[in-house]
This record gives C-alpha cells, sequence and structure tokens, in this order.
C-alpha cells in the first residue's frame, strides 16, 4: 500500500491541478465558506453533526494570522445563525503558534471567545511532533484563562500519549476534551510506533484510558478494529447510546456533544460506517475542511503519508467500497 502510495507521489509534481482537485473534492468541501455550508445542509439529513476546519497552517508571517481570524470569525458567525449542529476546529500554527506564542494565544483566545457565546466548541488540531508539546501548552493556558469550551488532539501512535492523557485529566479535570486519531504523520520510531498493528492497538488503547479518565472522547479513526475495539469498551463501562455517561463524575456536556463519547468521520470516508453508527443511536461527527488553499492541503497529506494515496485511488476505483 506505501509502496503504490510513494508511486503516485512521485507522479505528483507533473499531475495537472484539476486531476489532484477531482481526488481532493471528496475530501474537501470547496473553497469558499458557503461550500462547506452547503455540504453540512446535505450531509445533516444523515444524523450527524460537524467539525468544519479552515486549510491553512505553517505562515511564515503573523500578519498572515489576520486572514485565518476573518475567516474563523465568518465562519462562527454563520453556524450560529444556521441550524446546523457544527463546532470548529483549527491549526495552532495558522495563528502563529511557532512564530510569537503570546501573540497566538491572543489571537486563539478571541475565536474561543466569540465561540463560546455561540455554545461552538473549539478544537486544537495537533500537527507534527514538533509542535506537541507547544500545542497541549496553549491548551492549558487556553483553559487557565476561562476558556472551558476548547479540547485537542491526540495521536495513538506517539508513545508520550499515555503521559499526555493524564496530564491534560489532571489539568482540565472534568472539562477534558479529547479526539484521540492515530496521527496522519510519519514520526520517527524513537518517538512513535511505525507498525499498523501496533498504531491500531495504541490508538484503541488511548480511547480505552481517556474514558477511564474521565474524558469526553472524540473516537476519530476510521479502522474497523479500533471502531470494534471502542464499541465493546463503551459496551464494559455500560455506556449506551441515548442514556446517560455512566461515570462519576461526569464530563461537562456541551451542547451539541455525546454521553461523553462520539464517533468522528473524515469528510467522504466511511460514510456507510458513519451511517450505521448513527442509526444505531452513537453521536457521529464529520471533520470538514474547507478552503482556498485545498491544494497545499492535498499534497502535504500526501507527502506526509504516502499511503493516504492509496485510499483516495480505492474510493474512485472502486467507489461502492467508500461511500461519502
Amino acid at each position: 500500500m506505501n509502496m503504490f502510495g510513494r508511486v503516485i507521489m512521485a507522479f505528483m509534481p507533473i499531475t495537472p491541478r484539476a486531476l489532484v482537485r477531482f481526488f481532493a473534492r471528496r475530501y474537501v468541501a470547496g473553497t469558499e465558506l458557503k461550500d462547506a455550508l452547503k455540504v453540512m445542509s446535505e450531509l445533516s439529513s444523515e444524523n450527524t453533526s460537524f467539525t468544519v476546519d479552515v486549510l491553512g497552517e505553517d505562515i511564515s508571517s503573523i500578519d498572515e494570522t489576520e486572514k485565518f481570524v476573518r475567516e474563523y470569525t465568518d465562519l462562527i458567525s454563520a453556524i450560529s445563525k444556521s441550524e446546523i449542529d457544527a463546532h470548529v476546529s483549527l491549526k495552532p500554527t495558522a495563528f502563529g503558534l511557532d512564530i510569537d506564542y503570546a501573540l497566538a494565544i491572543e489571537k486563539l483566545s478571541e475565536i474561543v471567545e466569540m465561540a463560546n457565546k455561540s455554545e461552538i466548541f473549539v478544537r486544537l488540531d495537533m500537527e507534527d511532533s514538533k509542535l506537541t508539546e507547544l500545542t497541549l501548552k496553549a491548551t492549558e493556558d487556553l483553559y487557565k484563562k476561562g476558556h472551558n469550551n476548547i479540547g485537542v488532539v491526540l495521536q495513538g501512535r506517539m508513545f508520550r500519549t499515555p503521559d499526555d492523557l493524564r496530564r491534560i485529566s489532571k489539568s482540565m479535570g472534568k472539562d477534558a476534551d479529547v479526539r484521540i486519531c492515530k496521527g496522519i504523520y510519519l514520526e520517527p520510531p524513537d518517538i512513535a510506533h511505525t507498525k499498523y498493528q501496533d498504531i491500531v492497538d495504541a490508538t484503541a488503547e488511548a480511547i480505552s484510558s481517556a474514558l477511564d479518565l474521565g474524558m469526553y472522547v472524540g473516537i476519530a479513526s476510521h479502522d474497523i478494529p479500533v471502531i470494534e475495539a471502542s464499541l465493546t469498551e463503551l459496551q464494559n463501562r455500560g455506556f449506551l447510546p441515548d442514556f446517560q455517561d455512566p461515570r462519576d463524575p461526569v464530563p461537562t456536556k456541551r451542547n451539541g456533544k455525546g454521553n461523553g463519547y462520539e464517533f468522528q468521520f473524515l469528510l467522504g470516508v466511511r460514510g456507510d460506517v458513519r451511517r450505521r453508527l448513527a442509526s444505531e443511536g452513537h453521536l457521529t461527527r464529520v471533520y470538514l475542511p474547507y478552503g482556498k488553499q485545498w491544494y497545499e492541503y492535498s499534497m502535504r497529506r500526501l507527502r506526509e503519508n504516502p499511503g493516504v494515496a492509496w485510499h483516495v485511488a480505492k474510493s474512485v476505483i472502486f467507489p461502492w467500497t467508500n461511500r461519502r
């Protein structure tokens, strides 16, 4: 699979931009806010909620943060005026976290405060390992400023994740809210698992630990073994769809959230599994990216993990295996 991905990547520099867009359109809502609202409106009939992400990260100048502040301001305003059940997700580096930490916290605080007024939750995405500590610190510092409508992402493949789960649980208490995913970044073997089964097992264990620590848990995986393991762990702990979280104390209940957990999927991936889980009463959420930087986003994801190319190609060649 990775070999197939690397072959595709070898041809990407000479691949017409229009062809890249053809493949990307399944996974990116569009270039404008109106495109994201349209896709959410269409998918809302499938009994799902959303997390919206404005594409863009790794800015080179702090002045570039202003465009993201404006875009997220417009996004939050649009969600609050609509009947769509949606929260937002953002890349901390889009706000200059790795350039000017203090100013980034100031900008992020503005966004989180505005979102809070509309009962919208804000998730800080996790980027590669160079930014793990900085992102966790930003989450904790924003929480210390009184923002309890924030959460973070932790990646199952990272060796440090069990300790980070305990850290966030301690610093945020019943407000602790994590999205747990495998992680798309291919990290070195001295800090992360590199074999598929090890990554799957570590991700499933992280989800189990987060539940035991009393966190609200976003189970963000398209891997059937992780999903099935999570369902078993939920059942063993007495979680039932549409019933109260059985833990004591119960994590903070937020607008648009489930009873202690939810299942999350990328736009365009495992739609059949998402619909099945929703039909069984589980809260599901679609991670929905949009923005003018769709090309950079698509190319970066392929460079970071060439194995993704296989999944993209498979969905086009065998569309019945992965309905949107």
